[in-house]
């Protein structure tokens, strides 16, 4: 049965996506095929299937490149509204639209997004982490409007996760007091869903760099608090949380995570070598920069200066003279 449902699915997605299923492709031309100018991965719901799903003893489990592993529920029949009997995943196309759409500086943003072909049984709905962006199809078909609000909310939580994240007092203490949201004992993780200040953030960065479509409601989810584009100096705020540039351009890195090796890129500018530290901040590799049309190029073999593999936990690149660094993991 389940496997009758997977052939479904694909069917689907086809018809959805009006892509072809494509064969004899390795999973790392298939992934790197599908990374985006804005530093994004998007995984449709026919690749997420293929290549992220298996099945134990008529389970159908969704493993993501970290490790992490979701049960996944197949049938509409289990839920207290069932829709048209079938999940409708998201459209690949409306989600890159989406995110190409959003009028937020992307050029250190790093993250990969899966359309997932059913919900997660833990939780259904679509949700975000560092880095990641799992997309939970419907029971109904999903309106364009719905896919961009969406996408752009989960976004945020990826904005907010890399940029601010929960342990810099500082700068949620500004972001708290610019949104009037000072009441720890309301505005708390463990408050209701509108009253987080992790939604609030998300929903703060839909309305305010979100496109029209995003933005089909008029409104925010928490309607108790004014609305982002009345607050002064939020907008401001959220933009620079980014920083400031490297000489020529931010540095980019895919994938990220990673079991071995890692491409690095940047535009313009003179490049130099690429210094590569563990969280100690001792050196684990020195790369040299290879040109590209529209800038440079480091590759890293995943190997420390020792020619061993590198052991998996947080890293960081960082070009010689400059002060900017970019995050990744080796995962195990």
């Amino acid at each position: 049965m389940l496997s009758l449902l997977r052939r479904s699915l694909i069917g689907l997605c086809g018809a959805v996506l009006g892509l072809a299923c494509m064969v004899s492709v390795s999973r790392s031309d298939e992934v790197s095929a599908r990374v985006s100018a804005l530093g994004l991965v998007v995984h449709g719901a026919e690749e997420t299937l293929a290549l992220f799903c298996h099945e134990e003893d008529g389970t159908l489990w969704l493993t993501l490149p970290s490790g992490a592993r979701f049960e996944l529920m197949t049938s509409t029949s289990e839920l207290p509204n069932p829709g048209d009997g079938v999940f409708h995943p998201f459209d690949e196309n409306v989600v890159r639209a989406a995110l190409h759409s959003v009028r937020f500086p992307m050029e250190r943003v790093s993250a990969e997004v899966f359309i997932l072909p059913y919900p997660r049984r833990e939780s259904l709905p679509s949700a975000a982490g560092p880095e990641l962006i799992l997309l939970s199809p419907g029971v109904m078909p999903l309106a364009v409007e719905q896919q961009h609000a969406t996408v752009v909310h989960e976004l945020g939580h990826v904005i907010q996760y890399q940029f601010m994240p929960d342990a810099d007092a500082d700068l949620w203490n500004r972001y708290r007091a610019l949104r009037g949201i000072n009441d720890a004992l309301r505005f708390c993780a463990d408050a209701a869903h509108a009253d987080r200040p992790h939604e609030i953030f998300a929903e703060d960065f839909r309305a305010l760099f979100g496109d029209a479509l995003a933005n089909y409601s008029g409104t925010i989810e928490n309607v108790s608090l004014p609305a982002p584009y009345r607050v002064t100096g939020l907008q401001s705020f959220m933009t620079s949380l980014q920083g400031a540039p490297i000489a020529g351009g931010w540095l980019t890195g895919f994938p990220n995570p990673t079991r071995g090796a890692l491409s690095f890129r940047r535009a313009g500018g003179p490049a130099h070598s690429l210094e590569l530290f563990d969280v100690s901040g001792r050196r684990v590799a020195s790369v040299a920069p290879t040109p590209l049309a529209t800038g440079w190029q480091w590759r890293w073999d995943g190997q420390d200066e020792r020619g061993s593999a590198a052991a998996p936990g947080m890293y960081f690149a960082r070009e010689r003279g400059a002060t900017s660094t970019f995050r990744f993991v080796v995962a195990q």
